[in-house]
């Protein structure tokens, strides 16, 4: 038998792989950063109605929940993970294109739907790659993750500043085909900036490692066994459902945060900040996670999560002043980014190599996908009936997440 030999890389050598993967997410990010606040605009104006908007979002969310897992699955089967990742970031590009012409509601609905799909199945994929550089070349993932996040920031401020120009320039391409009439604020520029971030993910994506170790053909079968041992591993769907939870309960922050603060009077100008904050936060979180994790270990960070989301959460209706907010806003680094970091941690040190791709798809599938969207249902009637006295329900979730985590250290192996 031939004994294995641990590779040895220079600090130059590793450096130049946490920059490409870095670049990776703050390309994904800069999507995500112009998609996030400004889609439904460009939606809008292309004549579909808040109904309809609804409607595309939400087929979007159960068409991801079904295909990621199965496109991580085919990604762990090839063994070519990078490859499956830039035919999935040219298929977006090319379903962005081709919204260009399209005003009919079906074309509208079934390209939003492809590219969406195309999107959501990169981030699971990508973290797959980047966990295994964690693993064997020693990289620190908050350190890579982090520029993510700053991207999201820049994105979002530079395309509402681009938008804003586009806006005071008068008419331009954002009319709907055929319509005759001025474009709405963002029209076809959300468009072209979706666009022109997505072929720069393109670009990223085609930047990155093959693998940290390539699967080899004779070696695939052996994936589909990891990938069986998993899915019947009782802790592993313990660890999903727990972090689904933790992720889950940010879900009334996310759909009505703005609208809360806008009812206690907060100017858009501070409620932009006080988002801004907890992103910061989160970013700083990141930059020096590697102790935290050297420190609490991936169990420990999400209970962390646990604790803060329960003290956040069940604090935010109560202590309704700007001051509450801005404290409890820098909780946000623990709920979210604590809960993710020792989420990625988790997984980087239990999920067998062979089923990493597909481990992370289903996570991404259950967590962000199918949890979410069933909770984020619920709290549209929960902010209708009790408005901010509602978050005390996502401290539920915290506390759910926080029991399901001390159930895995008890069975800890």
């Amino acid at each position: 038998m031939t004994r294995l030999v641990r590779p040895r890389y220079t600090r130059g050598h590793t450096s130049g792989y946490a920059t490409r993967l870095g670049a990776f997410y703050a390309a994904i990010f800069l999507v995500v950063g112009i998609q996030l606040p400004f889609w439904p605009v460009w939606l809008a104006g292309r004549g579909l109605d808040a109904q309809e908007i609804a409607t595309v979002f939400a087929a979007a969310i159960w068409a991801k929940i079904i295909t990621t897992p199965a496109i991580g699955a085919l990604a762990d089967r090839l063994g070519r993970r990078r490859m499956v990742m830039v035919a999935l970031a040219a298929l977006a590009c090319v379903a962005y294109a081709a919204l260009w012409p399209v005003a009919g509601w079906w074309p509208l609905l079934a390209l939003t739907i492809l590219a969406g799909i195309a999107h959501s199945a990169l981030m699971p994929l990508g973290d797959s790659i980047t966990l295994a550089a964690v693993r064997e070349r020693g990289l620190d993932y908050g350190r890579i993750r982090v520029w993510g996040s700053v991207s999201f920031i820049v994105a979002a401020i530079g395309s509402g500043a681009a938008l804003a120009l586009a806006a005071n320039a008068g008419p331009g391409p954002g009319a709907a085909p055929g319509s005759g009439s001025a474009p709405g604020p963002g029209g076809n520029e959300v468009l072209l900036l979706v666009l022109a971030a997505s072929a720069v993910l393109l670009g990223a994506c085609f930047a990155l490692p093959a693998s940290v170790r390539p699967v080899p053909t004779g070696a695939r079968w052996a994936a589909n066994g990891d990938l069986w041992r998993l899915a019947a591993d009782r802790r592993f769907w313990l660890f999903v459902v727990s972090a689904a939870a933790l992720q889950a309960s940010h879900q009334l922050y996310y759909g009505f945060g703005t609208l809360y603060w806008r009812e206690l009077g907060f100017s858009d100008t501070v409620i932009g900040l006080l988002w801004a904050e907890g992103v910061v936060a989160e970013i700083v979180l990141f930059w020096y996670s590697a102790r935290l994790v050297e420190r609490f270990g991936p169990l420990g960070l999400m209970a962390l999560g646990g604790v803060a989301g329960i003290l956040r959460w069940s604090l935010m209706g109560v202590l309704p002043g700007l001051g509450a907010a801005a404290v409890l806003q820098l909780l946000h680094a623990a709920t979210f980014g604590a809960s993710h970091l020792g989420a990625m941690h988790f997984m980087a040190a239990r999920v067998p190599p062979g089923a990493a791709a597909s481990a992370q798809s289903l996570y991404s599938a259950l967590s962000a996908g199918l949890g979410s969207g069933l909770v984020m249902l619920a709290a549209g009637s929960l902010y209708a009936a009790y408005g901010g006295q509602a978050y005390p329900f996502m401290a539920l979730l915290s506390a759910a997440g926080l029991v399901g985590v001390w159930q895995l250290s008890r069975t800890a192996s």
